[in-house]
């Protein structure tokens, strides 16, 4: 089989990634440049900064992901960039930096929807993975549940109403005096604290039995806070933490469970940020073992932002002939399934 190989951009939100991928599956290098740390001083993501800071390091690393895997732009069979959904400025830069290099070099150019990126992080590490599969797609911006009928169809099931759980999590984590990035405070706090010291609502939405709303249990969690103060009651850090985290998971599973019943999937995968949480992984593996169900998920590293997802995507659209023109620009709310 002849090697197809792919230059991934991805610049969506706050990390400047690159990589190599081979063939969609076999990853040469994949270089991630956080912002993490200049964000954290804001308290959450401020979109100038992330777009300033991604011009800054693109070209930088773009040239770390061709060096590590030993190749260089002539070698690249296609580019592929993240052109949505996501910050707007974020995307511009990696879109321009994507097209410059397709054009000065006469190498094709492929848009891949981000989300579709964080699906795809589990090909990488399944190489025994193919669709059809359900997926729950869980970060900061989005929570999608998917049925993935083939590469590049997708067919969405359900999707949170208002926020997402990452979006959520990062709330009630400033609320208690977490800071910035919330999921992963909340989840480390969390192993401290009382999963079951306060019931927070689990959200149902009537007309969607698919879909997701976390704005009212992230209210019940300040509110719950404001009473205590009112009161003078003392809030337990690690038991606020670790409920609200519980009621998130609790609907989370419930869903993916109803989903793989109805659609009598015998494979599940998860990805995005807030599926590298591990309470939430080990309540997914156990539910699906329950159901004699293969369960998928991607390492840590890949469950965020980074190109190697972009990659993965992008090569399934450039074999199915997907090409994208200089005219391609960032569409911040891009849906999945999409072509813009």
């Amino acid at each position: 089989m002849e090697e197809v190989k792919i230059l991934a951009i991805e610049s969506s939100c706050d990390e400047t990634a690159a990589a190599v991928v081979v063939n969609g599956r076999d990853v040469r290098s994949n270089i991630i440049s956080s912002q993490i740390a200049l964000h954290t001083l804001y308290g959450g993501v401020v979109p100038e900064i992330a777009s300033r800071k991604h011009i800054e390091k693109i070209n930088q690393v773009i040239d770390e992901a061709l060096k590590e895997a030993d190749m260089t732009l002539d070698d690249m069979d296609a580019i592929a960039v993240t052109y949505g959904p996501g910050l707007v400025g974020a995307l511009l830069v990696g879109v321009a930096e994507a097209k410059a290099i397709s054009y000065a070099k006469n190498i094709p150019l492929v848009g891949v929807h981000h989300i579709e990126g964080h699906i795809s992080a589990n090909y990488i590490e399944n190489k025994e993975l193919e669709p059809p599969f359900l997926c729950l797609v869980v970060s900061g911006g989005h929570t999608h549940l998917v049925n993935v009928k083939d590469y590049g169809e997708y067919e969405i099931l359900g999707r949170t109403r208002d926020d997402a759980a990452g979006e959520a999590f990062d709330k009630v984590a400033r609320a208690i005096g977490l800071g910035y990035p919330g999921g992963p405070k909340i989840e480390k706090v969390s192993h401290e604290g009382n999963p079951h010291a306060i019931e927070f609502p689990r959200a149902k939405v009537a007309d969607g039995e698919y879909d997701f709303s976390f704005s009212g249990m992230k209210s019940a969690a300040l509110n719950y806070l404001n009473h205590c103060e009112m009161k003078g009651i003392e809030v337990v850090q690690a038991d606020v933490a670790a409920s609200f985290q519980q009621a998130v998971i609790d609907v989370l599973v419930q869903r993916a469970e109803r989903a793989i019943d109805e659609y009598g999937a015998k494979k599940f995968a998860i990805a995005g940020g807030v599926a590298s949480n591990g309470t939430l992984r080990s309540a997914m593996e156990k539910m699906c073992e329950s159901k004699n169900v293969k369960f998928y998920r991607p390492s840590p590293i890949l469950c965020t932002d980074n190109a190697a997802m972009i990659g993965a995507a992008g090569y399934y659209d450039y074999i199915a002939g997907v090409r994208s023109g200089m005219d391609l620009n960032a569409v911040p709310n891009l849906k999945l399934g999409e072509r813009a």
